[in-house]
């Protein structure tokens, strides 16, 4: 996955010094000042274009050094693309006696590490025999890990359901279709989208930062770069929303085009709305604009009515229904106490009539 080629990688390497030096400090010091933004040119052994670039190196340390042989182990943290056996030659010329590459060893790539998450081929190939053999996934779960692992490191925006299945078929991500987001994200940054389950939707580009989300109502949040999720994974949503309503309306009274783009004859609001979509706006901001009362666009002609009045009027409209349903059940449970009085009476008067039977026969 290129999001993962593209994180950060921590080594362990032997570089061997073609001189004996006559302290270790010497080496350690040379190690330490390969730190940060360094020039590299990739070895003539190589996969990419023998081209002057800039990596950086974000830390590294000496772990050991044997001065019998000249050799010194070290660990270092550093960008994707950084080539370790320039480095050691670079180790090299900075003490002036020469040296090269003798082992390299990556211990992290990511988010993954040489910890318990690695597993071998052999792993799988038992795992899928335990599954197969004994219909248990315990051991399968433990080898074969979900996709979300390696993105966690991405700054998070929690995505609505409605909005899901949208961004699968492309679409950016709208600040109505925002549920919750992280902070600390700025523009141009990656960030992951994911749903309120966990699930990773794709990776986008953010396009606002953690205050303009809070503040803004409509605009683009982020630009999907590579979608993850598979499409019609979550129901289709579009177009079911106030707006895309009113969008609609508004093309065919010929006040939009045929696309939904703006034109003469666009109301005023409409274009400061949505006119420009990539910059963020707010409903609040609008109104004072055009000395207009917020309200959100009318469905099927009707007012939107206060959540009070809704209730209350819920209220008076539930109140005869639960009387009429106290009554009816009043009047059940009345009918069942009668049948279970007429039922004891029945009992009774077949034991007495059985009775008189008995005593009729001993008589004869």
């Amino acid at each position: 996955m290129k999001a993962q080629q593209s994180a950060g990688k921590e080594y362990v390497a032997i570089v061997k010094l073609h001189q004996h030096i006559d302290k270790v400090k010497s080496l350690e010091k040379a190690i330490q000042s390969l730190t940060g933004p360094c020039f590299q040119r990739p070895p003539l052994i190589s996969a990419v274009k023998k081209e002057l670039r800039v990596r950086t190196i974000y830390e590294t340390k000496l772990l050991d050094y044997d001065e019998k042989r000249d050799m010194g182990i070290f660990w270092l943290s550093c960008e994707a693309g950084t080539y370790v056996r320039t480095m050691c030659v670079h180790i090299g010329y900075v003490l002036g006696c020469g040296a090269h590459m003798q082992e390299l060893r990556r211990v992290r790539s990511g988010a993954l590490k040489e910890d318990d998450t690695m597993v071998t081929m052999h792993d799988v190939k038992d795992a899928q025999w335990y599954y197969e053999k004994y219909n248990d996934e315990n051991y399968l779960r433990r080898v074969i890990m979900p996709l979300e692992i390696l993105l966690t490191t991405y700054p998070r925006i929690v995505v609505k359901d409605t909005s899901v299945n949208a961004i699968c078929y492309g679409a950016q991500l709208m600040l109505p279709g925002v549920l919750r987001y992280e902070s600390g994200i700025e523009v141009g940054k990656e960030v992951i989208l994911m749903t309120t389950k966990g699930e990773a939707i794709a990776l986008a580009i953010a396009h606002m930062t953690t205050s303009t989300i809070a503040t803004c109502d409509h605009g683009i949040v982020a630009k999907t770069k590579r979608v993850i999720m598979e499409r019609d994974v979550y129901d289709r949503k579009w177009k079911l929303g106030p707006f895309a309503k009113k969008k609609e309306t508004l093309k065919t009274e010929g006040k939009l085009d045929k696309y939904g783009r703006v034109t003469e004859s666009t109301p005023e609001a409409w274009k400061l709305l949505f006119g420009e979509p990539e910059k963020g706006t707010s409903i609040k901001a609008v109104a004072n604009k055009l000395g207009v009362s917020e309200e959100l666009p009318k469905q099927n002609g009707d007012s939107k009515k206060s959540k009070k009045a809704v209730e209350s009027e819920e209220s008076e409209e539930e109140k005869p229904a639960k009387k009429t349903d106290k009554k009816a059940e009043k009047a059940k449970e009345k009918e069942k106490k009668k049948e279970k009085k007429d039922k004891k009476k029945d009992k009774k008067s077949k034991k007495k009539k059985d009775s008189s039977d008995s005593e009729s026969s001993d008589d004869e």
